[in-house]
């Protein structure tokens, strides 16, 4: 009576894809700051800048995705309580 939602995953390839292109954005960073005519300091603030920025940018995805999966558990109960009374409901039990 219920439909279990299908979990869902990822390919291989869309994984591999991600990781490469993190993977390509970070040196490309690291090159750049690397290779900027400025200061020491300068470099490496904008280093500690830009690793503050991708953990930021973790920890914001995993939330979001914790809220996702607490909102799916949340309904998926909702839906069984429902099922249940619906089971339980007999519409004729008054006309007896």
């Amino acid at each position: 009576m219920s439909d279990t939602p299908v979990k869902q995953q990822s390919t291989t390839a869309f994984y591999g894809q991600a990781v490469a292109s993190f993977a390509v954005a970070m040196i490309a960073t690291a090159v750049g700051i690397y290779n900027l005519q400025a200061d020491a300091w300068v470099r490496a603030f904008l280093a500690v800048a830009v690793l503050y920025l991708v953990t930021s940018a973790f920890t914001l995805a995993k939330i979001i995705r914790d809220r996702q999966e607490a909102g799916q558990i949340i309904s998926r109960v909702d839906q069984a309580r429902l099922d249940k009374l619906l089971a339980e409901h007999d519409p004729f039990e008054k006309l007896g």
